[in-house]
């Protein structure tokens, strides 16, 4: 890759608009078979964050043509009476998608409500079977702030095929589905975190960094190597309270060939690859009753 003289910046409010029309398109195409996709979001308790959050994916929901089911609960809502829930929506076939905000009040296993969706539903990718499946290449849902990294990696139209990408971070979330996806393109993937001895060293041979520490300048302009994929999916603020990633933004912009920005980069696409993962399963759902015996002809 040869480096211009400022990074290209990555906008991920662009590439997130344009992905969203798209699944717009798809969403009628089904609704003109009276299948509208589905998503049923579940919040309990009162976290400001999280109310923020659940608004905007239930907005998304709606201005792509597809049903949002939100449903609120107090923080006192017992684990036995959540996870029943989560049943009923496993089995109710309006509902093609389930998610249910992070974080949850202490009294209630997260591990428990996520293996408790249907993995049919588990548009969010988190258990251990989505897991399992991009792990060993199966059909599921991928992670959606990964699958975002790789619509953004996509958009700069580099290859990945025979790059060395470092993914900065080992979460269950972003950092290790990230490294797998990276792989499933024939890219040849070092994962860091806390105890790698060396940072620089690795991120000076990647043609592609991914930094989702949660830690502001993890990443600087002298540990990036010249035109390399800088993809910043941290989420902090700065002494002044502005918000900001990973990345030392201005300086690594000086090096780099593409650079997220933040916000406006990662952060627009989690929601828009929650969507797609929902229309997938809504499309999956329908071509398997098309395909049954007694399914439509």
């Amino acid at each position: 890759m040869t480096q211009p003289a400022v990074a290209q910046i990555i906008d991920g409010n662009a590439l997130s608009h344009r992905l969203r029309a798209e699944i717009a398109q798809r969403t009628a195409a089904l609704a003109s078979r009276a299948v509208r996709p589905g998503l049923a979001v579940i919040l309990v308790g009162d976290d400001p964050a999280s109310q923020v959050y659940v608004r905007n994916k239930v907005k998304g929901c709606h201005d792509a043509g597809m049903v949002s089911v939100l449903e609120k609960y107090d923080s006192n809502l017992a684990q036995a009476a959540l996870l029943d829930r989560i049943e009923a929506l496993n089995c109710d076939p309006r509902i093609h998608g389930i998610l249910v905000q992070m974080p949850l009040p202490k009294h209630i296993d997260p591990h428990k409500v996520i293996e408790t969706i249907a993995a049919s539903k588990d548009v969010d990718g988190y258990s251990t079977l989505s897991a399992g499946e991009l792990l060993t290449g199966a059909p599921g849902f991928n992670p959606c702030t990964p699958y975002g990294c790789m619509k953004l990696i996509a958009s700069t139209g580099v290859a990945l095929r025979g790059k060395h990408a470092v993914v900065i971070g080992r979460s269950n979330t972003v950092g290790k589905p990230m490294a797998l996806m990276l792989l499933r393109e024939n890219a040849t993937v070092t994962i860091c975190h806390s105890a790698t001895a060396n940072l620089k060293f690795h991120t000076l041979q990647a043609d592609v960094v991914v930094a989702a520490v949660g830690r502001r300048n993890t990443l600087t302009a002298d540990m990036v190597k010249p035109g390399a994929i800088v993809i910043d999916v941290g989420m902090n603020r700065t002494d002044a309270g502005k918000l900001c990633g990973d990345v030392d933004f201005a300086a690594v912009q000086a090096v780099a060939g593409f650079i997220t920005p933040v916000p406006g980069g990662v952060g627009p696409m989690t929601i828009t690859m929650l969507l797609a993962n929902t229309l997938e399963s809504a499309e999956r759902m329908t071509r398997q009753l098309d395909a049954a015996p007694h399914g439509p002809t």
